[in-house]
């Protein structure tokens, strides 16, 4: 046997040790991680781990901020009519409702709200027409309600609620018919805030109506001149007028 042939077969046979040595670590290391989710998770293998971990989340109910001791008092001493828990209980219809209008693309099946959230309500269902895709929302169910916050600025107050909620939540392409996002066996648990608002005085508020409230055509989408505004200047579009002196719920966001 040649020195050239040694030296192949030791440089094949040091090639077969690092792959043994490879494949030992790999199964030592495989081993060890199916301990740990063993131990840890009570499954064998890192998909099943992830999957318990969603189950897990999907079951974590979010907490809500409660400011209702400091916030309640103010509110009963500038408004002494105003039934808080009343209109808690209808907060939490309209976020409700708010979200079965988006499942089902349909801004009439909004239980109240004014022009600005109805705008709102429908940009929101715009945005998933023009992305392809219909958001659905499924076995909704808001596990707390809290009175979050009370401010009065420039003409009018807002009181926030803030909904701790639950529901399956998934987005499917039009054309597909299949799920592009979310999961449709796990439940979600979001947050949600919904403004009740009351306006004070018309003229500080048109005239900050940036700072103030967001008003625009539910049609075309351009800015309103005036919160009295019956038509759109722009298509001709018949606007509702904001309520003065009366309060009405104007926002619905999902925050955290």
């Amino acid at each position: 046997m040649t020195g050239k042939m040694i030296g192949i077969i030791v440089i094949l046979s040091l090639i077969l040790l690092i792959l043994l040595i490879i494949i030992i670590s790999v199964l030592r290391v495989k081993n060890k991680m199916n301990r740990f989710l063993q131990d840890n998770f009570q499954v064998d293998n890192l998909s099943e781990a992830l999957r318990q971990t969603k189950i897990e989340a999907s079951r974590q109910q979010r907490t809500v901020t409660d400011v209702s001791s400091i916030k309640v008092p103010q509110i009963v001493k500038d408004f002494p009519e105003f039934n808080v828990s009343e209109m808690q209980n209808k907060a939490e219809n309209v976020l409700k409702s708010y979200l079965v209008a988006v499942d089902e693309r349909n801004v009439a099946r909004l239980t109240e709200g004014n022009s600005e959230l109805k705008n709102e309500l429908q940009n929101h269902i715009y945005i998933n027409d023009q992305r392809g895709r219909k958001e659905h929302f499924k076995d909704i169910k808001i596990h707390r309600t809290a009175l979050s916050n009370y401010v009065k600025e420039k003409g009018r107050c807002t009181i926030t609620f803030q909904s701790a909620v639950q529901y399956i939540h998934t987005f499917e392409d039009e054309l597909s018919h299949k799920t592009v996002e979310g999961d449709p066996d796990l439940y979600a648990q979001d947050k949600y805030e919904t403004d009740l608002i009351y306006i004070q005085d018309r003229e500080i508020a048109e005239n900050d109506l940036d700072g103030a409230i967001a008003l625009n055509c539910p049609n075309c989408g351009a800015p309103l001149s005036r919160l009295g505004a019956k038509v759109c200047e722009y298509c001709g579009t018949p606007v509702i007028e904001i309520n003065i002196k009366e309060w009405s719920f104007s926002a619905v966001r999902k925050i955290g």
